[in-house]
């Protein structure tokens, strides 16, 4: 499945590439577009990891570090090889994957997010990133998100520079389809990278971890804080914002049909359907590092963003159901 997402995308984004190369120069310009975003597709596929941990200027860790520590076991579990640990130096709370296969596959976590969860939060959410690894996912994130970014400066370069075609049409025509093309590639990012991949490595990760509960838990916590915490590298370049594992706080938290993340709510929903039952109260606060002293009584609530359940909720979707 994820082998035709990925075909289907580079396709999109070749078509996009060629639309451009024809707008600025014709057919010549629309070959030179289409050797341009084959280029970019396979330097994408090669690279992307490279890329998206500079642009984070994420630092590798070694055994002797705690996330390491974490997410050993954990990949051992899921049948994965090792894959490099990264921390990010980050206020808000968040973490990726990425790498163009399980061999060369990375995992990060921001420091916000080792500050705020508990050891077995934070486990939980590390192995929500290697199911992502498992599923393969990483490949599709990392090459929407880099080749979205030369999509948008090739239709900046046909809005400043106008068309070549010799057919009438005003340069000022050419940058008004070039304005709209813009917006277009990064919607085709989003409806490109499925919800549904969040879904499933909710699950994967869930069985790799063991305490779907936990994840349920993390999700809250990380939602809430990135909608307070500016994400400075997914504001400069908002294509990124597919990459982590809760929306960055650039748009809305509801799901939509060009939204990259589910809602909190309902990832929520399906870990406690998940679980088999509604999620216990963590014994820890917001802030409190890790690792956590033990957890007091558990004590029921309604849900990890504590939204009163009136009844069975059969309006809220269960991707699992």
């Amino acid at each position: 499945m994820n082998q035709t997402k990925t075909f289907m995308l580079m396709a999109a984004m070749v078509a996009l590439f060629m639309g451009l190369g024809f707008l600025i120069g014709g057919r010549p310009g629309m070959t030179i577009a289409l050797l341009f975003g084959a280029g970019m597709n396979i330097f994408a596929w090669w690279n992307s990891d490279k890329m998206v941990l500079r642009m984070h200027n994420a630092q590798e860790v070694g055994p002797e570090h705690p996330l390491h520590q974490i997410v050993a076991p954990l990949a051992a579990r899921a049948e994965l090889p090792m894959p490099r640990v990264y921390i990010v130096e980050q206020a808000q709370p968040n973490a990726f994957a990425t790498g163009r296969n399980p061999e060369n596959a990375a995992v990060a976590a921001t420091s916000g997010l080792m500050r705020m969860l508990d050891r077995d939060e934070v486990a939980a959410v590390m192995a929500h990133e290697l199911a992502h690894v498992k599923n393969r996912d990483t490949l599709l994130m990392t090459m929407t998100a880099t080749l979205a970014g030369a999509i948008s400066m090739l239709g900046n370069f046909a809005f400043f520079f106008g068309g070549n075609r010799g057919n009438g049409q005003s340069n000022a025509l050419v940058g008004l389809v070039a304005m709209i093309v813009a917006p277009l590639a990064a919607a085709v990012v989003q409806m490109a990278i499925s919800r549904t991949r969040e879904y499933g490595a909710d699950a994967v990760g869930a069985d790799i971890s063991g305490q779907p509960l936990k994840l349920a838990s993390a999700l809250a916590k990380l939602q809430g804080a990135a909608q307070r915490i500016p994400n400075p590298v997914a504001e400069a370049n908002p294509a990124a914002a597919s990459l982590y594992i809760v929306n960055p706080g650039l748009g809305g938290v509801r799901d939509n049909l060009f939204s990259t993340h589910p809602a909190a709510e309902n990832h929520i929903a399906a870990l406690e359907a998940m679980a088999g039952s509604d999620m216990p109260e963590i014994g820890a606060s917001a802030g409190e590092p890790w690792p956590l002293r033990a957890p007091v009584a558990a004590a029921r609530k309604p849900s990890a963003l504590g939204i009163p359940k009136a009844g069975p909720q059969k309006d809220r979707r269960n991707p699992w159901a």
